[in-house]
């Protein structure tokens, strides 16, 4: 194993326990994705036709919404006690901890998720069972681009008092083409189109986005935590 990934998997480690042991970020983000998928069930008919055609942005909507409330906190756990000067000073690539950092944040994104998607299943009368592979694959994909640039705006805003407010108001757009590509490629899937022809098209555009962003962020993580 190499110094480089030995680095990441610690960092990781480190914040999934940190992360466990208090569970705030997860009690939240999970929270709030459960009360308003409930909220909505009874908002909407989960058996009308407008349903089935809102339920791919239904749910990236909580998705998106829920990640900033964990992501706010992936730098900020470090402020107290000077540990993020602390990581910055260790023998290890800058680049190493903003990947652990991802991966912590990707795997708690992915648990609140898949719950939330277990029960967005139990409480609108979707069927979905058929195609929950190509599913999870578009979680995976949209995940993972929600996380990069949300952990990339989390080093940015560590200082800024009102942290809370501009993470979001700085990530949001760029996440744009992601959510856009992510909500028309699950509603399809959710109203049994199985992937090809067109969604492969968004399928390509999730997939560009995710391995650009990734780039971008590990070639300038430097310069955004370091100065």
């Amino acid at each position: 194993m190499t110094p480089f990934l030995r680095a990441t998997i610690t960092i990781a480690a480190k914040d999934l326990r940190s992360e466990f042991r208090t569970k705030e970020a997860f009690n939240a983000s999970l929270s709030f994705s459960v009360v308003i998928l409930v909220l909505f069930s009874f908002a909407f008919d989960p058996t009308s036709e407008q349903m089935q055609s809102i339920s791919g942005g239904l749910l990236w909507l909580v998705f998106s919404f829920a990640s900033a409330l964990s992501l706010n906190r992936s730098f900020a756990r470090e402020l107290q006690n000077d540990c993020l000067d602390a990581l910055v000073c260790a023998p290890v690539p800058v680049a190493a901890i903003f990947l652990g950092k991802a991966l912590a944040n990707y795997l708690l994104l992915i648990c609140v998720e898949i719950t939330a998607l277990a029960v967005f299943a139990l409480f609108y009368d979707t069927h979905f069972s058929q195609q929950l592979g190509p599913i999870l694959l578009v979680i995976a994909l949209g995940t993972w681009g929600m996380t990069v640039i949300g952990t990339t705006f989390s080093a940015l805003t560590v200082n800024l008092r009102m942290r809370e407010v501009m993470l979001p108001t700085l990530v949001y757009p760029l996440l744009v083409p992601a959510l856009m590509a992510a909500m028309t490629l699950t509603t399809d899937l959710m109203n049994g189109m199985p992937l090809g022809g067109d969604n492969l098209l968004w399928l390509r555009v999730l997939t560009g986005f995710d391995f650009i962003y990734t780039l971008l962020a590990m070639v300038f993580i430097d310069i955004v935590v370091v100065g």
